[in-house]
C-alpha cells in the first residue's frame, strides 16, 4: 500500500530533509510551499534552489505553490491526499521580523498550523501530526537561571539544568518576542487537539536546528548565516552578552530521523525539546573558532551592546524525555561534521552562482 506523507516548508531546512528522507523511503511526499522566506529576508532567504532540487532528485515528490494561510485550499489538499502523517514546518522564523510584520507573522505560525490541524482532524484524524515548535516558547525565562561566565561561554551554574532545559519549564510570564508568542499559540494548539480530540501530535521544541541546506541570513540560521560571512570576507555582528551566547545545534537529518521515530509510534498531545544537548552545544566565540580552522579564514565581525530582545544567553535542550520515549534514537551527526558540511554547501553553492553568472 502506497503511503502519503504532507510535508509543510518543504523548501526549507527541515522540510526538504523530511521530503529527501521519506522519499529515498519510498513513500509518495506531497510538499507545501511558496517561497515565502524570499519576502521575509529577501533573495538570500530564497529557497527556489532547493525546490529544484528536491523536483529533479525525488520523482515521488509534488510540490503545491501554497500558503497555509489559505484555509480553502489547505483544506482541500488534505482532503485529496489524506496523508498518513503530516509534518509542518512552514514559519516566519525571525525574533526581529515579527515586530515588523505582525500580522504575517501571527498568520503564518498560529492561524497557518491550525487550519493544518483542522484539516486533518476531519479527514485524516489518526495520521500523526508533527509540528516543528521552537525553544522559543520559553521566552526569555531560561535566563533567569544562574550563570557563570567563562572564558569562550556562560553556562548554567545550578546543576539542576546540567543536562539543559526540560519539557516541564515554564512558558508563560517571560519576553518572548512575537515571534515566540505565535509560535507558544500554535504549541498550545497542537497538544490541545492531540488532548482534546485524541489525535496523535506532538511538538519538536527546536534549538537551533541547521544542515547544509539552510538558507541562513542574519535573522535566522545561526551557524549557515556565520559560515557564509566567514567565506565572503563579510562581517559578523554579535548582538550583546559578550559573544559568550550559547546554542546547542542539531543536524537536520537527525531532526528527520527523530520524526521518523514518532511517524512510526505516534503518541498524542506530545512535547519534546529537540536539539543537539550539551554534547553539540556551542558559543558565538567558539563557533567563530571552529569555522575559522575549517575553511582557514579569519572571521570578521563587530560588537553591537544590546542583546536581541528575548534572546537566551544559555540554552541547551535536555534530550531525555526523547531517549527515554524513543531509545533507538540519538544524535548521530557532531557539530564538526554539521559544520564542515555546512561550509562545503556554501561552497557548492557560490561555485554554482559563479558559473550562472558567468554563463
Amino acid at each position: 500500500m502506497r503511503k502519503y506523507i504532507l510535508v509543510t516548508g518543504s523548501s526549507g531546512l527541515i522540510g526538504s530533509e523530511v521530503v529527501c528522507f521519506f522519499a529515498a523511503a519510498g513513500w509518495h511526499v506531497h510538499g507545501i510551499d511558496n517561497n515565502m522566506r524570499a519576502s521575509f529576508f529577501g533573495s538570500t532567504g530564497d529557497t527556489r534552489w532547493n525546490q529544484r532540487r528536491l523536483l529533479q532528485e525525488w520523482p515521488n515528490f509534488t510540490h503545491h505553490e501554497l500558503d497555509v494561510r489559505d484555509r480553502g485550499h489547505i483544506d482541500e489538499l488534505v482532503k485529496q491526499v489524506r496523508p498518513s502523517a503530516i509534518v509542518h514546518c512552514a514559519a516566519q522564523p525571525s525574533h526581529d521580523l515579527a515586530a515588523s510584520r505582525p500580522f504575517d507573522d501571527f498568520d503564518v505560525n498560529a492561524t497557518g498550523t491550525l487550519n493544518l490541524l483542522e484539516a486533518a482532524r476531519r479527514y485524516c484524524p489518526e495520521s500523526p501530526f508533527i509540528y516543528l515548535s521552537t525553544n522559543k516558547v520559553y521566552g526569555d525565562a531560561p535566563n533567569e537561571i544562574e550563570m557563570h561566565e567563562l572564558h569562550t561561554r556562560w553556562e548554567y551554574a545550578d546543576l539542576n539544568f546540567r543536562n539543559g532545559i526540560p519539557e516541564d519549564f515554564r512558558i508563560d510570564q517571560s519576553k518572548h518576542s512575537l515571534f515566540g508568542a505565535s509560535k507558544v499559540a500554535a504549541d498550545i494548539m497542537v497538544q490541545e487537539y492531540g488532548r482534546y480530540f485524541g489525535m496523535p501530535t506532538c511538538c519538536l521544541r527546536g534549538g537551533c536546528l541547521t544542515g547544509p541546506n539552510h538558507s541562513g541570513v542574519e535573522l535566522h540560521g545561526f551557524l549557515s548565516y556565520l559560515v557564509q560571512c566567514n567565506l565572503e570576507g563579510r562581517t559578523y555582528r554579535i548582538f550583546g552578552y559578550k559573544g559568550k551566547q550559547v546554542r546547542d545545534n542539531i543536524h537536520s537529518f537527525d531532526v528527520t530521523r527523530f520524526i521518523e521515530c514518532f511517524v512510526a509510534a505516534p503518541r498524542s498531545a506530545e512535547v519534546y525539546n529537540i536539539g543537539g544537548g550539551r554534547q553539540n552545544s556551542i558559543s558565538i566565540l567558539e563557533a567563530f573558532q571552529a569555522v575559522s580552522e575549517i575553511s582557514g579564514k579569519p572571521m570578521q565581525y563587530e560588537y553591537v551592546g544590546t542583546p536581541r530582545n528575548g534572546d537566551h544567553i544559555c540554552y541547551i535542550s535536555d534530550l531525555t524525555k526523547m531517549r527515554s520515549h524513543y531509545p533507538e534514537w540519538s544524535i548521530t551527526k557532531d557539530l564538526s561534521t554539521t559544520l564542515t558540511e555546512i561550509h562545503d554547501a556554501w561552497v557548492r553553492r557560490s561555485a554554482s552562482l559563479h558559473e550562472i553568472s558567468h554563463a
